[in-house]
Order: C-alpha cells, then structure tokens, then sequence
C-alpha cells in the first residue's frame, strides 16, 4: 500500500515541528531540575534556579545593555523602514528591485564574516572604541532588513485610494501620511518595532566582536557556560529568554496581520 501525499506530509511536519523544538522543550524542562547535572532521570521539581537568578553578579547590567541596545535600534529600524517602504511603494522609484534587494543582503551573509568585516572597519580603519555604540549599528544594519520586509507588505496591502481621496479634498502630503496613511500601516509599524527588538536583544556574533567590555545579555550567557555549576541557572535564563522572545513574535504577528484583507477572522 502507498504512502499518500498528505500522510508523509504529516509526518515530516510532526518531524520538523520535534527538530525544532524539541531542544527548546528540555530547555525549559531541565530548568526546573533539581539537580546541576543535565541528565535523565530528573531529581525533581524546583524554582530555585528562577530565584537565583539575581543573584548573579552582571546579569542585570547585562539585560540592561541589552535593553539599552535594543529599544534605539528598533525605534531607528522601524522609521528608516517606514520611510523606505513609502517611498519604494508610494512612487515608480527607478531600480526598486535592486534597491530592495541591497537591503536585504545582509540577511544572506554569514554574521561571523559581517562581524569580523565590521571589527576592522571600526578599529583598523576609524580607530574607535568598542561599545554599545558600535553593537547597536552593527544590529541597525542586521534589523533593517526585517522592518523593511514587514512595512513593505503592510504598504502593498491597504487602499491607495483612500490617500487619493485625501489629497483630492485639499489636505497636504504630510497630512494625508499622517491622517490617513499611518493609521492603516501602524499594525505595521508595531510589529516592526517588535520584531526589530526581538532581533538585536536575541543577537549574539555580531556583539561577541564589538561590545568590548560591556557584554550584551546573549554574551553573559555565553560567559557563564565555562562554568558547570552556573548551568541550571543558564538553562533558567534561557527559558525566559525564549518566552519573552516567543511572546514578542507573537504579537509582532498579530499586530502584522490585523486588518489586512483576508486574515480578520483569524483573530
């Protein structure tokens, strides 16, 4: 007897969704153990770890920077999107195509060579310093592409003549953009500032080669593996991260999908 379509298309969907996510389910389980030791069978429940957490030295200047990095980047990502996505779906700018696709080409290099390449630019070339300065543009170039990508859907997708009707009763450019045109796109613009965020607090390679000696939250992590006993305390960090995380794409979905034809009875 064959196998149908649609059966191996399930199996390999339960086998994608177990790859995926699998890793991330111990994650979690292995947080609450009770045991240092990351092994089966469990010593049994505990929090202990979660209470802990702040008690380890640099943790909290870590989130901070992290923080710090991540709100500018993508309050900066989003308007420089905003306004790339208008003018790349408001008027017949001349090579649309290759301007879109120059913006998203950091997305298809490795980081590790964006990183290293970046690190010389900043030290053998201008000679500057390394800081939360040089990760957050480094993180600019990286979540551009992102905000990019979700504003220019949002754009395609909403009435144009609505802003023709705007400008046919007298009202200005600007105040048609603001009155008419950045209300329909703001679900947008939330789920851009969402993503963005989720992007440059999650982002580690390009921070590991310009933070210099302020670490952002995913190199604190990466420090605290060298020691054995401190890894009940990663694994419960991590599961915080990846909730948090999980929660921003999220809602950065919904805030996406709301109000675009077609996906209101998704709500």
């Amino acid at each position: 007897m064959r196998n149908s379509p649609v059966g191996l298309l399930n199996i390999y969907a339960v086998g994608f969704v177990a790859l995926l996510y699998g890793p991330l389910v111990l994650l979690v389980l292995f947080s609450f153990n009770n045991s240092i030791y990351v092994a089966f069978p469990l010593k049994g429940a505990t929090f202990r770890w979660y209470a802990a957490l702040f008690d380890y030295p640099g943790l909290l200047s870590a989130l901070w920077n992290s923080i710090r990095v991540a709100i500018p980047v993508s309050i900066v990502c989003t308007a420089l999107g905003l306004l790339a996505a208008k003018a790349l779906t408001g008027t017949r700018l001349p090579g649309r195509k290759p301007i879109i696709g120059l913006i998203m080409v950091p997305l298809v290099v490795p980081f590790i060579i964006l990183g290293i390449a970046l690190l010389t630019m900043v030290r053998k070339t201008f000679d500057l310093p390394l800081s939360l300065w040089t990760v957050g543009a480094s993180h600019l170039l990286v979540c551009l592409p992102f905000s990019v990508l979700v504003l220019l859907s949002r754009f395609e997708g909403f009435d144009r003549s609505l802003e023709e009707a705007s400008l046919d009763l007298g009202e200005s450019a600007w105040m048609t953009f603001w009155r008419v045109t950045f209300p329909l796109v703001l679900p947008g613009v939330v789920s851009s500032l969402l993503l963005s965020f989720t992007a440059s607090f999650d982002e580690f390679l390009l921070a590991f080669f310009l933070s210099g000696d302020k670490p952002t939250l995913p190199i604190y992590i990466w420090s605290q593996l060298r020691f054995p006993q401190k890894l009940p305390g990663v694994l419960a960090l991590g599961s915080c991260i990846f909730a948090f995380s999980f929660t921003l794409v999220v809602l950065a979905e919904r805030f996406r999908r709301r109000g675009t034809p077609g996906q209101r009875s998704t709500l």
